[in-house]
């Protein structure tokens, strides 16, 4: 059996994290023999006080199938697995403090990407849902892989943004096999699907965890070249992953908003503190020395019909059916839905889960 299942099977003791993991792996460099060790062999590293010497081999004596049962279940679930060491690891997580020794993954992980990570509030407005749309699908489309963490609000915008222009890999704080929330089974199925990923550096099964997200947060920062934040209020998780990435010194950008919004004051609390103030996707791809392509006006694509639709639309604001068909003439209104569907399809249009449709573009 390879070295990476006992690896694997050693940090499910909740408390070894992988600072001192690391430190005790690079005492003894094979995981399979810290597997066979007593609590006294583990003291005698110098690496882990009593305490924890006797909580890991405890975990080692209560557990000695896990490594065969971890594997087994990867299998299962089609889960693939790196460690740090492995040439897919992803160079720039790498470098950070706290990387996560082992991975596990679904779909395609690209080492030498690059990648921009977008978070932000759970409770969203308008505004926050229709930036974070717009700067994950144009950084998308410049080549940029968005990462996330496929929670409620931001995120999920963020990731549906990206599959419009390219790739997308969410960070879970609980295993790939889990849909987490589950009213995102199907983002995180697409997501797959498209060419992206989903990680976790928890084995297939984990159950989520609140003391899980803030660690999963540094590996959203640890994956990117820099970090946007698109609505935070003063205490928002989103702020921990900014503060993360700037404590590794990558890059932090914030997107205004209004002084009236609660959800805008912790972006313009990061912007007093120095994070770069955006208003345009173009500015985080000049700074990532990348060319945004051409793009096709939204306009250009529309039959004269859809245009009367697109004129109602904004981009803030979305409008249910209803708000449509009260804005219409009579004899269009029969072919809204038809309209609408097509307009999708296109993508000049979005639909929200209010079933609310907004423009994709500004203007």
């Amino acid at each position: 059996m390879e070295d990476r299942w006992y690896l694997a099977a050693l940090l499910q003791c909740r408390q070894i994290g992988s600072v001192r993991m690391r430190r005790l792996c690079a005492a003894v460099p094979e995981a399979r023999e810290i597997c066979g060790m007593s609590a006294a062999d583990l003291r005698a590293t110098g690496i882990l006080s009593d305490a924890l010497a006797e909580a890991l081999a405890r975990h080692i004596q209560e557990h000695p199938d896990l490594p065969a049962q971890i594997e087994a279940e990867c299998a299962r679930q089609d889960v693939s697995v790196i460690t740090i060491d492995d040439e897919l690891y992803p160079v720039v997580l790498r470098e950070i403090f706290d990387p996560p020794l082992v991975l596990f993954y679904r779909g395609a992980l690209i080492p030498d990407a690059r990648r921009i990570g977008i978070v932000g509030a759970r409770k969203f407005t308008a505004y926050g849902e229709a930036a974070a749309m717009e700067f994950a699908e144009r950084l998308a489309a410049a080549g940029v892989t968005v990462v996330s963490g496929a929670a409620r609000g931001i995120d999920t915008r963020a990731h549906r943004g990206a599959l419009r222009g390219g790739r997308t890999v969410a960070v879970l704080g609980c295993g790939v096999d889990i849909a987490y929330p589950p009213e995102n089974r199907r983002l995180l199925a697409q997501i797959i699907e498209t060419g992206g990923a989903v990680i976790s550096e928890y084995a297939p099964g984990t159950q989520p965890l609140p003391a899980f997200f803030p660690a999963r947060n540094r590996i959203i920062s640890g994956l990117s070249e820099g970090t946007l934040v698109i609505e935070a209020a003063k205490r928002s998780g989103s702020l921990i992953t900014a503060e993360m990435a700037l404590s590794e010194g990558r890059d932090v950008y914030a997107v205004p908003g209004s002084i009236y919004s609660p959800q805008s004051s912790g972006c313009h609390n990061l912007i007093r503190a120095g994070a770069r103030l955006v208003e345009s996707p173009q500015e985080i791809l000049e700074e990532m020395h990348l060319a945004e392509p051409p793009r096709r006006p939204a306009r250009d694509q529309l039959t004269p019909e859809e245009a009367r639709i697109y004129q109602v639309l904004s981009f803030e604001h979305a409008l249910t059916m209803d708000e449509i068909v009260d804005s219409m003439p009579e004899h269009i209104t029969a072919n809204i839905p038809l309209l609408l569907l097509q307009m999708q399809l296109k993508g000049i249009i979005t639909e929200n889960e209010m079933h609310a449709y907004r423009r994709v573009e500004r203007n």
